[in-house]
């Protein structure tokens, strides 16, 4: 493969120190099964460096459905996967986002569409919400370039954390689609299908070159200039999107028709339909995933099948000690790619589907990156590990799941456990899993001591001058910044221990008491239920030890205020808050941590959910008046300090 000159810059500006030789050995399809895991994430690596930079080297069907594949495959709980891509500049300082953007939770068939519909139905009857009043919002999905716009900066999406200052864009005349105004939060960087293919198709070779040269260092070229200056380019909110917008039936008895109109319905390259609930306290109920919020879903289209031998069965350890069976397959063309591989849920579904060499399964590629078995057409009698792969101890079960017991010192676990940590964590930036690797290997077997080590021991671990001294400062920096407590004990794996039920425990219990809680008290706390509590007590037991050797190093935590003390009335408790300017009385960053200690909610951006917008000094004239014409109350610091002391 034969590379050109703006591949091999963007590559190079990311980071990435290979030759075009040795590019094009790993981007030959025919041996991706024969890539080491290594070698494998290099190849994803610099595919999205350089798709993000607008200079693709594969389409996407083959990095999602070969190389992604191949690594879902091998691995299927790599940080990688559970990872956003990141729409971000090389050599660019990373700041946090406004807020966090979260992916969308994907589906490819009717029957997915009618699951998530039952799931809005369920939690409206929850709240006693009349279904008569249950509307679901449908609007394109936008294939363009993910960003923030808080109002006062533009950011990348970068990993969904953290991205990078990008607001040079609108300095550059960029506008807002729909003669929108600025702050409306996340996005996308588009370009009218038909301007580009009238006036720059012939020089540039798609949309995405487009895209991301609007955002480089670099000075604009001309053509993309004058694109930006016509309005044809320009920042997309999803906020301002249009679509359909109906009742739940009309949209289930419609369905085809109108996901045809919405697919169809913009002048910008479209990858799917969003489809989400209308309903404000519908969306609070549901919540988020890490991954993606529960009350919206993306549509997309493929549904190919086939008929595939099972050779056997391999066995892989999670974080969590769950052994995860992945089939191997007879290899079978499907969706354009070469399939090998499957991941089956758990072991008690080959038990029961009778999945193991010989059998012949049912494989639907359904546009997953990971194929799924849809049933089993020919079964045979299966067989089991009797130790755990990685360490080779014994495994136990436990429900549906065989588990390794070895919970000490399984490499498998330690390693997807030290990741976990980190990447929850969300304030430090480094230790990717091939660092945790070096740092395992050499012996460290707990993240208190990574806590522990210097600029000079990393080195010792074959890690460069450079990257030891980041290391060593990333580690301070994470227990100075902010953090809030619920995402500091998720950080620790605990099973059922998402940051959804951190934060719901810890507004009844204090962090550091948690351990003492037992399991007939956290059931008396509204959405846990019997088996989730027990397995929350046991499992905080088993990481107790480990968690005050991190604790007591003095973390900067947020505490979560305690839900007696958010039901107390007073002025703002529930209310949506944004501190602008310079403030009199303290710090901004003092007064929305007394904010939130009186329940209020605090936000960086004023939305049309805000319910005061508090002014300091040098505040502009501008800001005010968006805010106003948002219908937010906007009061001085001496109105809201005589409003919270009232």
């Amino acid at each position: 493969m034969k590379l050109n000159e703006n591949q091999l810059s963007a590559i190079k500006l990311a980071g990435f120190n290979i030759s075009e030789t040795e590019i094009s050995q790993l981007l030959i399809v025919e041996n991706v099964q024969k890539l080491p895991l290594d070698k494998l994430l290099l190849v994803l690596k610099i595919s999205n460096a350089a798709y993000r930079a607008g200079f693709p080297l594969i389409d996407d069907n083959t990095y999602d459905h070969v190389y992604l594949k191949s690594l879902a495959e091998q691995v299927p709980e790599h940080e990688y996967l559970a990872t956003v891509e990141p729409e971000a500049l090389s050599d660019a300082k990373t700041i946090t986002l406004p807020q966090k953007m979260l992916s969308t939770d994907k589906s490819y068939s009717f029957d997915d569409i009618k699951k998530w519909i039952d799931k809005l139905k369920k939690a409206a009857s929850e709240l006693n919400i009349d279904l008569a009043h249950l509307i679901v919002r449908v609007t394109p999905k936008l294939d363009g370039y993910a960003g923030y716009d808080d109002g006062e900066k533009l950011y990348t999406r970068g990993d969904g954390v953290r991205g990078q200052d990008i607001s040079r864009a609108f300095e550059r005349g960029l506008q807002v689609a729909e003669n929108g105004d600025r702050g409306k939060g996340p996005g996308e960087i588009v370009i009218k299908k038909s301007y580009f293919e009238e006036y720059l198709s012939k020089q540039f070779d798609n949309s995405r070159n487009i895209q991301a040269a609007v955002i480089a260092e670099k000075k604009v070229d001309k053509s993309i200039q004058k694109a930006i200056d016509d309005g044809a380019c320009v920042f997309y909110p999803f906020a301002l999107m249009n679509g359909w917008e109906g009742h739940y039936t009309q949209l289930l008895a419609d369905f085809e028709a109108i996901t045809n109109e919405i697919w169809n319905l913009v002048d910008f390259d479209v990858d799917g339909i969003i489809l989400e609930t209308t309903l404000p306290e519908l969306k609070n109920h549901l919540g988020s995933t890490r991954h993606h919020h529960r009350w919206q879903i993306a549509f997309k289209v493929n549904d190919e099948t086939a008929e595939v031998k099972v050779l056997s069965i391999t066995p892989q350890t999670s974080r969590t000690g769950k052994i995860t069976p992945v089939a191997e397959l007879e290899p079978t063309k499907l969706s354009g790619a070469v399939l090998s591989r499957a991941t089956v849920h758990h072991y008690g579904m080959v038990r029961d589907k009778g999945i193991g060499a010989g059998s012949v399964v049912e494989l639907v590629r359904s546009g997953l990156v990971i194929p799924k078995i849809e049933r089993v057409i020919e079964k045979v009698e299966p067989t089991f590990p009797e130790h755990c792969p990685s360490c080779q101890s014994d495994v136990a079960w436990e429900s549906d799941n065989l588990i390794c017991l070895n919970t000490t010192s399984c490499p498998a676990q330690i390693e997807h456990t030290m990741s976990h940590f980190f990447k929850t964590l969300g304030n430090i930036d480094g230790f990717g899993p091939k660092v945790i690797s070096k740092l395992h290997e050499g012996g460290i077997q707990r993240i208190h001591e990574i806590y522990q080590m210097t600029k000079g021991e990393f080195e010792t671990y074959g890690i460069g001058v450079k990257n030891s001294e980041n290391l060593e400062n990333a580690l301070k920096k994470s227990q100075i910044i902010e953090i809030e407590d619920w995402r500091f004990l998720a950080a620790f794996g605990v099973t059922r221990m998402g940051l959804g039920n951190c934060e719901k425990l810890l507004e009844h219990h204090d962090i550091a008491n948690v351990f003492d809680v037992s399991a007939e008290e956290i059931v008396n706390i509204d959405g846990f239920a019997e088996i989730t509590a027990k397995a929350i007590a046991d499992g905080l037991k088993n990481i107790r030890e480990d968690f005050f050797k991190i604790y007591n190093l003095n973390f900067n935590l947020i505490k979560t205020i305690k839900a007696d003390q958010q039901l107390s009335y007073n002025p703002i408790s529930g209310k949506q808050i944004v501190f602008t300017g310079s403030m009199v009385q303290g710090s901004r960053k003092d007064m929305e941590k007394q904010a939130k200690n009186l329940g209020a909610k605090v936000g960086k951006s004023v939305t049309s959910k805000t319910h005061f917008l508090v002014t300091g000094e040098k505040v502009g004239a501008n800001k005010i008046n968006a805010a106003k014409d948002k219908g937010v109350q906007v009061i001085s610091e001496a109105d809201y300090l005589n409003l919270i002391n009232a």
